[in-house]
C-alpha cells in the first residue's frame, strides 16, 4: 500500500494547486471550509481597516483643535503647534502598528482571491503562487506580520501623515512670522530658555527624517489590491 503521509504531498503538482477548478462544482468539503474561512478573513480585513480609519479620525480631530486654540488668540504660544507635531506623530505610530495587522489578514485574502477564486472562474491563467497552499497552511500555522514598521510608518505617511504634518509646519511658520519683522522670527522660535535656532534646526531635523522614512528606496512587502500606474501599462504587461 502506498503511503499516504504528508511527505508525498507536493503542493506545486497541477492536481493539488488547481483545486479551485473543481470548488465551483462542490458545495460540501474543503470548498465549503474555504469559503467560511474567506468570509472570516474578510471580515477581519473590515475590522482593521476600521481601527485604521478611527486612528486617522483621532489625528484630524487633534489637528483640528490645535490650529483652532493656536490662532484664536495672538497671546496663545506658538509652541502648541509643536505639541500638535509629537501628539500627531504618536497616533502615525499607533496607526503604523495596526496597518501592519490589517496588511497580515489582507495577504491571506488576496493570496485566495488570486489563486482560488480567480483560477476558479478563470482557469486558462492558472495560478499566481504554485505553492500558494503552503504559503497559507503555513500563515495559519504560524501567523507572521508581512510589513516591516519603517514600511508601515512610510505607507501611512505618504497615504495620510505627510499632509497632516505639512499643514502643522506651515502653520507655526505662519505663526512665528507673520506677526513680527523679519529679524525676529528666529526669537519668536523661541521655546522658555531654548533659543529660536535651537528649536527651527530641531524641527527642520524632524521633518527632514520624515521625509527620508516616506521616500527611501526599499522593495515593497505590502500586499496591495490594485495594481499601480497606467491601466493601459499593465493591460499590456498582462498579454
Amino acid at each position: 500500500m502506498t503511503d499516504s503521509g504528508s511527505d508525498e504531498f507536493d503542493p506545486t503538482t497541477p492536481d493539488q494547486r488547481e483545486i479551485g477548478r473543481e470548488m465551483v462544482d462542490d458545495s460540501s468539503g474543503l470548498g465549503s471550509v474555504m469559503a467560511h474561512a474567506y468570509r472570516g478573513e474578510i471580515d477581519r480585513v473590515g475590522t482593521w481597516r476600521q481601527r485604521l480609519d478611527q486612528t486617522t479620525t483621532w489625528a484630524v480631530t487633534v489637528l483640528a483643535a490645535i490650529l483652532t486654540f493656536t490662532f484664536s488668540s495672538a497671546d496663545n504660544p506658538h509652541y502648541i503647534l509643536l505639541v500638535g507635531v509629537v501628539v500627531v506623530t504618536v497616533f502615525l505610530g499607533i496607526e503604523a502598528r495596526r496597518y501592519r495587522h490589517y496588511d497580515l489578514f489582507r495577504s491571506r485574502v488576496r493570496l485566495l482571491q488570486e489563486n482560488l477564486f480567480a483560477n476558479a472562474l478563470d482557469p486558462s491563467e492558472g495560478v499566481e503562487s504554485h505553492d500558494w497552499r503552503v504559503q497559507l497552511g503555513r500563515d495559519y500555522r504560524r501567523p507572521t506580520l508581512k510589513v516591516s514598521f519603517a514600511e508601515a510608518i512610510a505607507n501611512r505617511l505618504k497615504r495620510v501623515y505627510l499632509a497632516l504634518l505639512g499643514v502643522l509646519l506651515v502653520a507655526w511658520i505662519f505663526r512665528i512670522s507673520a506677526f513680527v519683522s523679519r529679524q525676529d522670527w528666529l526669537a519668536t522660535a523661541r521655546i522658555g530658555r531654548i533659543p529660536g535656532i535651537a528649536v527651527v534646526a530641531v524641527v527642520g531635523v524632524f521633518y527632514v527624517v520624515l521625509l527620508s522614512i516616506a521616500f527611501w528606496p526599499r522593495e515593497r512587502q505590502a500586499k496591495g489590491e490594485f495594481r499601480e500606474g497606467d491601466p493601459d501599462d499593465w493591460k499590456e504587461t498582462d498579454r
